[in-house]
């Protein structure tokens, strides 16, 4: 589960974390009256979008002028180069904080994170100005290569961490931390002598990446970024923006975590689908894909791209699916519009071929399927599964393997298109 940069600084701020102070706001009026509460003689308006790039991106007031920016700009490789003013905007004064603020919210805004279908702003962030000396970057994540949590810093803040990672790797600077120790004093101390915190400071930022750390275990976090962490004239960090993800699996002892969820950042597909315990996850392509095992899922997705085709959602109904699990994850899949064909591919094995081609009659019955529907199965009750379907009526094309259902299921999305 994402968090907005409000929340997630909410949350670190309880931990110790420095954070400016700042008020969501959801009226041009509301932002005046935040920007005066502040007090301070600059204000930060920033967009609250499930998405980054928001300072570059482009405002835009409807999806056609907003696939137009995207194509013509942001798609492009390098920084985005438009005429539209962008997600976050310094302003001097609170009549200025409300009639930005008015300007944003409502609007779509668009950033590379965001696609060409840009993001509508319902909440901005009227946050105080600060003394920035310098921009860092800090993260803490679990790298799979070692089975550990990392801290990772870097001088270059205020850039994509990947960009930097390709062209000045050794600007990168990363600790492996000991789950049973947790984040070590003189650990903290290197990253903060190699960000060039000065020596006077070292001690106040020791306490500010312990903290960082304790937050991301406590709340049971799979991402914690902070870019840019500033280094203000004082010399003291700040976390100027936050970005936290909580692992979903971790929500159900995190109540007061759980009451973030904003459903309006969240694909309706995907909120449908967590309601029915599904791994879906909605992608560009026009194929939809249902199959059991994420493993399989990956390598269905991944022939569907060798054979010239875009897969249109990640759907894995799991091992133990029933007839009606199934059935849902079917109109999951057929309620997106750019689905021209499915291929459903089912390696039997706690998953019966016969449960899974049940529910996919079932679901067919209700919803009508009008798209070409490939079906590969193979596995447990596989005789009793091709019967379920032959005797079902439905117009449906067998694959003999997956390569060739991925094959028929490109080819048949070609043809619907």
């Amino acid at each position: 589960m994402n968090l907005h940069e409000f929340q997630a600084k909410g949350l670190l701020g309880k931990f110790g974390v420095r954070v400016p102070r700042g008020k969501m706001v959801e009226s041009a009026d509301d932002a005046v009256a935040a920007a005066r509460e502040l007090g301070t003689p600059v204000v930060v308006v920033k967009s609250q979008i499930h998405a980054g790039g928001r300072g570059a991106g482009a405002l835009v007031a409807n999806a056609a002028e907003a696939a137009e920016v995207f194509e013509a700009n942001l798609a492009k490789e390098g920084l985005p180069k438009h005429d539209k003013q962008g997600g976050v905007q310094l302003v001097k004064s609170p009549e200025q904080a409300g009639e930005v603020a008015g300007a944003i919210l409502g609007n779509l805004l668009v950033t590379r994170q965001t696609g060409a279908s840009g993001r509508e702003v319902s909440k901005v962030l009227i946050e105080e100005g600060c003394d920035i000396a310098r921009e860092l970057y800090l993260s803490v994540l679990l790298d799979r290569s070692v089975g550990r949590l990392v801290m990772m810093a870097s001088t270059e803040g205020g850039m994509e961490i990947e960009k930097v990672a390709e062209e000045s790797p050794e600007k990168i600077f990363r600790v492996t931390i000991d789950p049973a120790l947790g984040l070590g004093d003189f650990q903290a101390r290197e990253l903060a002598f190699r960000l060039g915190i000065p020596t006077e400071k070292i001690g106040d930022a020791v306490t500010f990446l312990k903290a960082l750390y304790t937050a991301y275990v406590e709340l049971d976090a799979s991402l914690l970024e902070i870019n840019p962490l500033v280094q203000t004239g004082e010399g003291d960090l700040l976390a100027l923006d936050a970005k936290v993800s909580i692992d979903d699996n971790a929500l159900f002892r995190l109540p007061e975590v759980r009451e973030l969820r904003d459903p309006n950042e969240e694909d309706p597909k995907e909120q449908r689908a967590s309601e029915f315990d599904l791994s879906y996850i909605a992608l560009d392509g026009n194929i939809g894909c249902m199959v059991n095992g994420a493993g399989l899922a990956m390598a269905t997705m991944d022939i569907i791209h060798h054979h010239g085709g875009e897969p249109a959602n990640f759907c894995d109904v799991g091992g133990g699916a029933t007839t009606e699990k199934v059935a849902e994850a079917f109109k999951i899949i057929l309620s997106d519009p750019k689905v021209q064909a499915v291929f459903i591919n089912i390696f039997g094995g706690i998953m019966q071929c016969d449960v899974l081609a049940q529910g996919v009659v079932d679901a067919s019955q209700q919803v009508g399927v009008k798209i070409p529907l490939v079906v590969r199965l193979e596995g447990t009750n596989v005789d009793q599964g091709r019967a379920i379907i032959a005797a079902s009526g439905l117009d449906i094309i067998t694959g003999d393997d997956m390569a060739d259902g991925a094959k028929k299921a490109v080819e048949a999305a070609g043809q619907a298109a």
